[in-house]
């Protein structure tokens, strides 16, 4: 996590912005303005859909990026989106990941793989890329994954593995910010102890072996922003384990809920924000479907500018 904590440190920002675009995100001209270039390149007309939502998301995600880069440290792509549109939007993430990096931010892949042996290292060349070390060839650009902890170590040790030969990093599925999670994550254990917090006590042992000099391990947790009080007694649990912390803004977070999942120099979280900030255009009550797609996405990207500056200045408000 060491280049994470030095990104977060040179911005001053612990946030991320979640880069997950949906058809109702994304201005309707934006998307209409690629219809004729789309037609003209496509075989089968059936695949000029997805296509053009394809490239609406890139350029979407580009005015974002171009808009924040200064202000946060990383942003957060959920490939679901993407992967939606087949083909096309898998072409549409991994162009956002790379331009991100071109701009100089960590990217965070939240593709919540989950498996072992062979499979959990195929996924896990999310982080390693294509072949072997000074030729490996990296079509991701992901700096770190998402990871679902339910099939123990088998699922996870492929994914430390690639993580630490590529200098990169993981975050292990702990305490989800979803309502139901309690439906596992709370069943109370013979020990006595709740589902999530033994999910907790494995993963700071996944990365004992990879403490940096930050003092953190390349295996990180998902903790969730609308459950405060765990996320503060998981960070007194699991003292060398990087946190992502979503569900701030949109889903219920505060900075003042988050507060607590921080260490006592104000480092040890990456608090994430999506439809808060992509999403911002929607509540300036300035847009209007007479905007060219120009004007459309200049007022995205002033909206997620401000909306970032906001956050940011919230999280500092209430950390050391």
């Amino acid at each position: 996590m060491d280049r994470l904590i030095e990104a977060i440190e040179t911005k001053q920002n612990p946030s991320v912005v979640g880069l997950d675009p949906t058809e109702a995100l994304v201005p309707r001209q934006v998307v209409s303005s690629f219809a004729e270039e789309i037609s003209e390149q496509v075989e089968d007309p059936s695949e000029a859909p997805a296509a053009q939502l394809g490239v609406a998301f890139f350029e979407f995600n580009r005015a974002i990026i171009d808009a924040v880069a200064d202000i946060v440290p990383a942003v957060k792509p959920q490939i679901a989106m993407y992967e939606a549109l087949g083909p096309a939007g898998i072409d549409a993430y991994t162009m956002t990941c790379e331009y991100a990096k071109q701009q100089g931010l960590y990217v965070l892949g939240d593709v919540k793989r989950g498996d072992i042996g062979s499979t959990a290292a195929a996924y896990a060349h999310h982080l390693s890329g294509v072949g072997a070390d000074d030729g490996a060839f990296d079509p991701w650009h992901e700096d770190a994954v998402t990871v679902n902890p339910y099939l123990g170590t088998d699922g996870i040790t492929p994914f430390v593995e690639a993580a630490t030969s590529s200098d990169k990093d993981i975050f292990v599925l702990v305490r989800t910010s979803n309502p139901s999670s309690s439906e596992l994550q709370e069943l109370e254990l013979a020990s006595g102890e709740r589902v999530y917090e033994h999910v907790a006590d494995l993963v700071e042992h996944w990365g004992e072996l990879t403490i940096g000099k930050n003092g953190y391990s390349r295996v990180g947790a998902v903790v969730g922003a609308t459950h405060p009080e765990e996320g503060k007694a998981l960070r007194a649990r699991m003292p060398h384990t990087f946190f992502l912390v979503p569900g701030y803004g949109a889903q219920g977070g505060t900075a003042q809920g988050v507060a607590g999942m921080f260490d006592k120099d104000g480092l040890g979280a990456l608090v994430n924000s999506s439809r808060g900030i992509i999403g911002a255009w929607r509540k300036t009550g300035r847009y209007s479907e007479s905007m060219s797609a120009d004007d459309a996405l200049a007022l995205v990207a002033e909206s997620a500018r401000e909306a970032a500056k906001n956050m940011r200045d919230d999280l500092r408000a209430v950390l050391p």
